[in-house]
């Protein structure tokens, strides 16, 4: 059940860049490695609902429910747009400037980083395409191993988290030392949250 290949598959997922691995690197880029932490942990609870609904059965609804699934992603396009609306605002809660910014409370961070995950509904369809073929086979055992399984990816996804927004916050000086890059970081954070917007508005069930 936890093979080899399990892990690796799960290691590859996490690592590949996605919405919370951009939030978590703009907060350890604008606030700094405590910002980080509880970016990271906002976006591994997010996985929550999805790994419950995948090992409920309730992803499966989701995913033949129209209505249902275009409410979510639709709820989740207007939250990345207004991620990157808060890098281009000067005084924005993500925006990137040379002196760092007082931190906003943690659990309001790890809360914008859950909104990420919660509010696409790829995920629990992901989760449902994921684990089952790793599973035993066994069908009394069926629900623990989900469980195991997505525990374990929640683990990783922190720990890869993490250690991203600790990176950005030991780069954070070397980076923001100019006003002209600065800029630039805030409008590409912008156009990344944007474009992931996109591409989330052009998913089906």
């Amino acid at each position: 059940m936890i093979s080899v290949q399990f892990l690796l598959t799960a290691f590859v997922v996490v690592l590949a860049p996605g919405t919370g691995v951009l939030y978590t690197i703009a907060l350890g880029l604008g606030q700094g490695r405590r910002a980080a932490i509880w970016a990271a942990l906002g976006c591994t609870a997010g996985i929550v609902p999805h790994l419950a609904a995948a090992t409920l059965g309730l992803a499966a609804v989701l995913h033949t429910s129209a209505v249902l699934f275009q409410a979510v992603k639709i709820a989740g396009v207007l939250y990345l747009l207004y991620l990157a609306w808060q890098m281009l605002r000067s005084d924005g809660a993500l925006s990137l400037s040379a002196e760092r910014r007082a931190q906003d409370g943690g659990i309001k961070i790890a809360k914008r980083g859950a909104l990420i995950n919660i509010l696409n509904p790829k995920l629990s369809v992901f989760f449902l395409a994921l684990l089952p073929p790793f599973l035993s086979g066994a069908p009394d055992a069926a629900t623990q191993e989900m469980v195991l399984l997505g525990g374990i990816f929640m683990a990783m996804t922190f720990a890869v988290f993490v250690l991203y927004g600790l990176f950005a916050a030991q780069a954070r000086r070397m980076i923001l030392g100019s006003d002209t890059v600065i800029k630039w970081l805030n409008q590409s954070f912008a156009a990344l949250f944007g474009a992931l917007a996109a591409r989330l508005a052009m998913e089906r069930a």
